[in-house]
């Protein structure tokens, strides 16, 4: 039969499981940072199927959380794509600034050299097991180059109907019966994947090509957007956007002058907003002002009273002061009024 090799975490001690499964992801192609409510004792299985160039692995494991952070990107050199296939469970996938929630019968897509975040959850609130099925595609091995495939990144793709229904039903097979086949057809059975993913992929480009251009643009801007709000504590910048996004900072520049505004005066404006906030919240009272605005990225305490006093006409600590003392007179017992004589 076709090359298959299983990993079991309980073939251990259950104080023992969860490192094996770390250990194991540790040694993969594009390894992860991972966290579970559940490591306490991780029953998790991994089914490796080798069909030539394509790699297929048939996942059960807990509730958890991955990470493939810009600092593992840096230390393993990944030459592949992921096409991920949820069968059990609930995720939620995020790539260039893309984030999508995906259920049982959905495909996502990954560039496995790009940093990107995955949260898979199991039925019953967390407590059941989720699966998936990933196909490890390497470059080159479809007509359809990385830098083509960016649209697709973090996206959804339906495996319930059309050329997805086609493809997870192959991918699903393969893997529940690999002894079905013998190891002289996994070359081909490789080949014939590969060609239902390209198509499948392909009528996802095209459907991608056909939207207008305005609609792209505002899909664009929504994606940067939602960046820029989720990192406004780190060093963000015009280039670190555009190269999150892989565009050129000049197009991103060009995106937000219709919007009658700049880059950088859009990520101020979030900032001093979200310092605002916290200022005037009587629970962050004892935070000192300069922790408030370092989390959300002035990192120069002159720049960052400059920039609020210009926006709302009060140095932070004057603002804070005035609508902390506003809100302890709301929040305080109201004065007793007399009714007068009732007769």
């Amino acid at each position: 039969m076709v090359h298959r090799t299983v990993i079991d975490t309980e073939q251990l001690p259950p104080a023992e499981r969860f490192g094996m499964w770390l250990d194991l992801v540790a040694r993969t192609a594009a390894p992860l940072r991972i966290r579970s409510a559940h490591q306490h004792d991780f029953r998790a299985r991994a089914e490796f199927v080798e069909l030539g160039p394509l790699r297929l692995v048939r996942y059960r494991y807990p509730s958890l959380e991955a990470v493939r952070t810009a600092k593992l990107v840096r230390r393993t050199e990944v030459d592949f794509h992921m096409l991920a296939l949820t069968t059990n469970g609930t995720g939620i996938a995020g790539q260039a600034g893309r984030e999508s929630r995906l259920g049982a019968g959905e495909f996502t897509f990954y560039d496995g050299s790009r940093p990107h975040e995955v949260s898979h959850l199991g039925d019953g609130n967390g407590a059941e097991h989720a699966a998936s099925i990933v196909a490890l595609i390497p470059y080159g091995s479809i007509p359809l180059t990385p830098d083509r495939l960016t649209p697709l990144l973090a996206g959804r793709m339906s495996a319930s109907e059309g050329i997805g229904a086609l493809v997870a039903q192959y991918l699903t097979r393969i893997t529940s019966y690999p002894e079905q086949y013998q190891q002289a057809d996994a070359e081909r059975l490789g080949g014939v994947a590969l060609d239902l993913v390209s198509t499948m992929l392909g009528r996802y480009l095209v459907a991608e090509d056909e939207l207008p251009r305005e609609v792209r643009r505002q899909a664009l801007l929504a994606q940067v957007r939602a960046y820029a709000q989720r990192r406004l504590g780190d060093g963000l910048t015009p280039a670190t956007i555009a190269e999150a996004h892989h565009v050129s900072v000049r197009s991103l520049h060009r995106l937000f002058e219709a919007e009658q505004t700049t880059v950088a005066a859009y990520i101020r404006e979030l900032r001093l907003e979200r310092c605002r906030r916290d200022l005037a919240d009587p629970a962050l009272a004892h935070r000192p002002v300069q922790a408030i605005a370092a989390r959300w990225g002035f990192r120069d305490k002159a720049h960052f009273s400059r920039a609020f006093r210009a926006a709302h006409q009060l140095t932070p600590q004057a603002y804070r002061t005035l609508h902390l003392q506003q809100a302890r007179i709301v929040n305080s017992p109201a004065s007793e009024v007399n009714p007068g004589p009732t007769y």
